[in-house]
């Protein structure tokens, strides 16, 4: 059974979906529509994915440990998987993706659809990729939730790695 459980957030009440233990989506309040509040919703479940995000937006944990039951296509797990890289306070680019996984720089956009489509934000770090000039695109949490991360995470905006 599907189920949702809202967690306040400093950037917004936050949707966890998946069957209570395994998380397959996250959704910032930018993502949330009317068949997202269809589901059952039960504020009790998902544990400890409620306490390592709590922990996250307190500061105290840079690194999530938890169970994803997220669906992707082969590439998208390549790049989902490359995202848990980046270090926390960090960033980098597309095109540095791209090249990671041995690909040419024109796969960039490849990466980034890649990168839009990840289903649990903010524990895949997908809000730490930016433009090759270093400036914030693309984040399906809006471009001020971007900023509010990567300022809540220390890091500069400038790409470091």
């Amino acid at each position: 059974m599907t189920i949702r459980c809202v967690v306040a957030s400093p950037i917004g009440d936050l949707v966890l979906i998946g069957d209570g233990q395994s998380l397959a989506r996250l959704l910032t309040p930018q993502q949330v529509g009317p068949s997202v509040t269809e589901l059952d919703r039960d504020d009790s479940a998902f544990g400890p994915a409620r306490g390592q995000l709590a922990e996250y937006f307190d500061g105290r944990r840079t690194r999530f440990e938890l169970r994803l039951a997220t669906a992707g296509t082969a590439f998208q797990r390549q790049v989902w998987n490359l995202l848990l890289e980046i270090p926390y306070g960090s960033t980098t680019t597309y095109a540095e993706l791209a090249d990671r996984m041995g690909r040419a720089p024109s796969a960039a956009r490849a990466v980034g659809s890649a990168n839009a489509r990840n289903p649990v934000s903010i524990i895949v770090p997908c809000h730490r990729v930016v433009g090759s000039d270093g400036s914030l695109t693309g984040y399906a949490g809006g471009l001020a939730t971007k900023r509010w991360l990567l300022t809540h995470e220390g890091g500069s905006l400038a790409t470091s790695g």
